[in-house]
């Protein structure tokens, strides 16, 4: 898995890259707990190029929204697609996640 950052305003975009699991899972809280502490809260993950994950990385997620709501953030999800997507559907996370086609609809989400 590999991780990149980049910033819409004082939005960071986090673009993950590969498989999310037990292995990895933990490294996208360590960030997200980062983020806290430099004092930014709302948080977009771009899971477009995002083949599988599991239940470790489904948990990650809903940790990290769960930090960020503390702070009056929130976390967005955006380019869901084949596997990763009917994994969101089965665990019935569609509705627990704001989950966007794109980052511009994430975006303009934030400012509502």
């Amino acid at each position: 898995m590999d991780i990149t950052q980049k910033r819409n305003g004082d939005i960071v975009i986090l673009v993950i890259i590969g498989e999310i699991d037990l292995y990895n899972a933990p490294e996208i809280k360590d960030i997200i707990n980062k983020l806290i502490e430099e004092r930014i809260y709302n948080v977009i993950i771009d899971l477009e190029k995002v083949s599988y994950i599991d239940s470790s990385g489904i948990g990650a997620l809903i940790s990290s929204l769960s930090n960020l709501k503390k702070y009056q953030g929130g976390l967005k999800i955006i380019n869901v697609y084949a596997s990763v997507k009917k994994v969101f559907e089965l665990t019935k996370l569609t509705s627990f996640f704001e989950i966007y086609d794109s980052e511009g609809e994430a975006v303009s989400a934030f400012s509502k």
